[in-house]
């Protein structure tokens, strides 16, 4: 896998840049846990939107660094592939909206339920990741099932609506397996997953919340992993730009809940970015690589486009 059209990914990194980017991303989720956010409370929509833009400012910057450490190309592939990563994870945002107000979660706990969504987020995407690349080195061709479905999966967000508020998010498949195994307390007991009432173990709501929005994202990950896939295969440059692109969710979350009826039209271009990067997998695979602005510039134009229509005609 690779060629032209993917100059990452002959380029190895050294085990310091390694230990650089897990120290930022274990420094950065130690801060927000234990410092910024240690109380349960609701977090201000303008609070959010600093917090929005620190986490794209620190993404942006490590981008800098990947950029003095291997050059503009690399660090080129790296940004379009933290912009695929965000985009897509848009859809997460609108889903935990739906999920909330399904559960009735208090305000002042979804922030805290959303960094353990986040962790786990992380921990699956690693595994994605490996799992993806080691498919694509040994077997070549995979890179047109992968195109084949990110074409599908955009053609089918088409066609489906952007709103999900029919959808039970209570009848999980595991959610229920849980249930059956765990007795869980009737209400919220503060912003606690597990509690401990005479002698014996309960789970309470919020870890329900959790779970569903855990399994809600190994869906979202079996696009949002190939489409980056489709931009880099390196390990490196693919992990980390999801990485990052996943820590900036929860205060996106908190910046856009009042907005999201608003993004009428953002699906279509979120399906419009699977198609593309689909068939750009495809392209590769036959040998014709697009240089990296190629695929920047459309996706961001996308993206740009279809927000600013959602804000235009609402």
């Amino acid at each position: 896998m690779g060629g032209a059209g993917d100059a990452a990914a002959s380029v190895t990194f050294p085990t310091w840049a390694w230990a650089v980017f897990i120290g930022v991303v274990v420094t950065l989720l130690f801060l927000d846990l234990f410092v910024l956010h240690r109380g349960a409370r609701k977090i201000p929509f303008r609070e959010s939107l600093w917090l929005s833009a620190g986490w794209i400012s620190i993404a942006l910057a490590f981008g800098v660094f990947v950029f003095f450490l291997t050059g503009p190309e690399v660090a080129g592939e790296y940004l379009a592939a933290y912009l695929v990563e965000w985009s897509l994870s848009l859809d997460n945002v609108f889903v935990w909206a739906v999920i909330f107000s399904a559960f009735a979660v208090p305000e002042e706990y979804r922030y805290h339920v959303l960094f353990w969504g986040v962790v786990g987020a992380l921990v699956f995407r690693a595994i994605f990741v490996m799992i993806g690349i080691s498919l694509l080195s040994a077997f070549t061709w995979l890179v047109f099932v992968f195109g084949a479905f990110l074409i599908f999966t955009g053609f089918r967000m088409f066609r489906s609506s952007h709103d999900d508020d029919g959808k039970d998010y209570r009848d999980n498949r595991v959610l229920n397996f849980i249930e059956r195994r765990f007795p869980l307390t009737e209400d919220y007991r503060g912003d606690h997953f597990v509690i401990s009432e005479n002698g014996k173990r309960y789970a309470t709501p919020l870890l329900a919340v959790l779970v569903v929005i855990e399994s809600s994202d190994l869906l979202f990950a079996t696009d949002s992993v190939p489409a980056v896939l489709s931009i880099t295969s390196n390990t490196f440059i693919a992990y980390s730009s999801i990485a990052f692109a996943i820590l900036g969710l929860r205060a996106l979350y908190f910046a856009l809940e009042g907005l999201i009826d608003r993004f009428k039209y953002l699906h279509y271009g979120l399906a419009a970015i699977l198609v593309f990067v689909g068939a750009k997998f495809i392209l590769e695979g036959v040998d014709i690589h697009l240089p990296i602005y190629a695929s920047l510039l459309p996706i961001a134009a996308i993206l740009l486009g279809s927000i600013a229509a959602s804000l235009y005609f609402t």
